[in-house]
């Protein structure tokens, strides 16, 4: 049975992983950067915390009142708020008179307390354990929290909903924060295998293998990265036409070809190879990049001749088949162009997860191997120690 507390568990959990997926690619970078590896735990930690915060939304504020807003307010609003601290326990008091202890358990006046307490216990425990953040700064942000969604119930989310929604309660701040409290002063223990980020970060410029691993999320971070300057350029675009007045184009044109696929294949799959060590975005983002070996069987930085050649053996001619494909804008000629890139793409993945190192078909061809960022980091940082 669906009722108000079992649809927004489920919509909180359903929507926190959607979310979750969404962030995903952006953990991990981050993750190799703040820490030089990943770490499961950590990608566990923001996984709960996606979940727990948009579970949090669904409690507080959903669902949003529709359909006809004035009839509905009319009807369903509520006037003003409720401001007398401790008013709960007079509400507690007066309903659980005449019951017992087990009952007076059960009331929804002393639920509805606890439940609003528990609410942000995972606020407090995810805040210090996985944030990292003290027991003030973490009780505080719960607070800050609480006030802000008071805030939105009372002002019908900023004003969007002509009326009050729901009853913004200061004891409902009250005993969030209690909660937030609690979950910090319980947090070493309820996530005592949860690692600092602090710690992680001590050991950020070790080498690390070359494992399949980190070339995919290379891989997709640089795709990721093309796909996303096109959207964010091409949205800017249209909020540029929108605000000077001009109407929305009907169909595919040059500036949406421009925006969308020629810049973005330019940044991302052009232009890195010409800088430093060649490697592109997403190598650069998890400390990969490549080497050649010299005379003696050092590995070097390539000339820029070698760079380039290996830039884009495959990821340059990616980007390329991407521009043919969507010019001149609408012709489904070029089709081709398309079904070529994807077999480009396959190319790339199947290099990758059949080279022993993981160096990947272009470094095949151009006689480069691709090794950690930090190598050299290493090998000074032992020099020193000796």
């Amino acid at each position: 049975m669906i009722d108000r507390w079992t649809w927004s568990a489920a919509v909180g959990v359903g929507f926190g992983v959607l979310v979750f997926l969404g962030v995903l690619i952006p953990v991990l970078l981050v993750q190799q950067r703040r820490y030089g590896r990943l770490d499961a735990r950590r990608v566990l930690g923001a996984a709960a915390l996606a979940v727990y915060v948009v579970t949090l939304l669904a409690y507080t504020l959903l669902p949003l009142p529709s359909g006809d807003l004035a009839q509905w307010c009319a009807a369903h609003g509520v006037s003003g708020a409720e401001l007398t601290p401790l008013h709960s326990l007079d509400d507690i008091r007066r309903e659980t008179a005449d019951l017992g202890t087990l009952a007076t358990l059960r009331s929804v006046a002393v639920l509805q307390v606890a439940f609003n307490v528990l609410l942000f216990v995972p606020w407090g425990v995810l805040a210090r354990r996985y944030l990292g953040w003290g027991v003030v700064a973490s009780t505080l942000s719960a607070l800050v929290a609480s006030v802000a969604i008071e805030t939105v119930q009372y002002t019908g989310v900023l004003g969007l909903i002509p009326c009050p929604y729901r009853v913004a309660d200061v004891d409902d701040v009250l005993t969030n924060t209690l909660g937030g409290l609690l979950g910090a002063l319980v947090a070493p223990v309820v996530l005592r295998w949860m690692p600092q980020a602090r710690d992680l970060a001590t050991a950020r410029l070790e080498p690390r293998p070359v494992t399949a691993w980190r070339r995919l999320l290379g891989m997709v971070t640089d795709l990721a990265a093309a796909y996303a300057l096109g959207a964010a350029l091409q949205l800017a675009y249209r909020v540029g036409l929108l605000a000077t007045g001009r109407d929305l184009p009907a169909a595919t044109t040059w500036a949406d070809v421009l925006l969308g696929t020629v810049l973005p294949a330019v940044v991302v799959f052009g232009l890195p190879p010409w800088f430093g060590s060649g490697a592109s975005l997403g190598q650069r983002a998890v400390w990969l990049e490549p080497r050649w070996p010299d005379g003696a069987g050092v590995l070097r930085r390539g000339s820029p001749a070698r760079r380039l050649a290996r830039g884009y053996v495959l990821l340059g001619l990616y980007g390329a088949l991407g521009i043919v494909e969507a010019v001149p804008p609408g012709d489904a000629s070029n089709a081709w162009a398309g079904a070529l890139q994807n077999l480009v793409a396959v190319a790339a993945l199947v290099g990758v997860l059949a080279t022993p190192d993981r160096r990947g078909l272009a470094c095949v061809v151009t006689g480069a191997r691709l090794v950690d960022a930090r190598i050299d980091v290493g090998h000074r940082s032992r020099a020193a120690h000796l």
